[in-house]
C-alpha cells in the first residue's frame, strides 16, 4: 500500500457477541457478522501508515474504531488513493448496499453522515461496491486474516 493520501474501508468480522466501551459512544454491543468502517488517510504516511495502525491489535485507543477493532478480526482492506474526499460518498454507498448503521455517530463526528460504520450479516461484494461508486477499488488481505487464508 502506498504512503499517499486516500480513502479506505476496514472489513472486520465478529465471531461472537460481546460488549465494548467505545469512548463517548459508551457501551456498545458487538454482534456476529461483518462490520465495515469507512475512513480516510490524509496525514503523514497516508494509507500505509493509517492502515498499518489499524492492523495492530494492541494500541492506545484514540478513535471509535480502535475500540471495535479490539473485539473483531480484520480480514480485508478496500482502498483507493487520491486527495479527493470520498468518505461520505463511500458511506452512502454502503448504506445503499443494505448496511445498517448500528451506532449513530461512529466515526462521523466531523461530517453530516449518520455513521461511518455499517453492519452486514454477509460480507458485501467488492465488485458491487466498486460499481456503485464508479471507481476501481483495491483489495488487500491483511493483518489477522493473513494467517487464515
Amino acid at each position: 500500500m502506498e504512503p499517499n493520501p486516500g480513502t479506505y474501508m476496514l472489513i472486520l468480522r465478529a465471531e461472537e457477541t460481546s460488549w465494548v466501551c467505545a469512548g463517548r459512544l459508551g457501551r456498545i454491543s458487538v454482534q456476529p457478522g461483518y462490520y465495515i468502517y469507512v475512513g480516510s488517510a490524509r496525514g503523514p504516511g497516508g494509507l500505509s501508515a493509517r492502515v498499518g495502525r489499524h492492523i495492530q491489535k494492541t494500541k492506545k485507543h484514540r478513535w471509535h474504531i480502535d475500540y471495535l477493532r479490539a473485539k473483531t478480526t480484520l480480514i480485508e482492506v478496500w482502498h483507493a488513493g487520491g486527495k479527493k474526499r470520498r468518505e461520505c460518498e463511500w458511506a452512502g454507498a454502503m448504506k445503499k448496499m443494505g448496511g445498517c448503521c448500528p451506532y449513530p455517530g461512529f466515526g462521523s463526528s466531523d461530517c453530516r453522515c449518520r455513521s461511518h460504520l455499517f453492519f452486514f450479516k454477509i460480507i458485501p461484494k467488492l465488485s458491487e461496491f466498486s460499481d456503485s461508486v464508479g471507481a476501481q477499488i483495491h483489495r488487500e488481505v491483511v493483518g489477522d486474516a493473513a494467517h487464515h487464508t
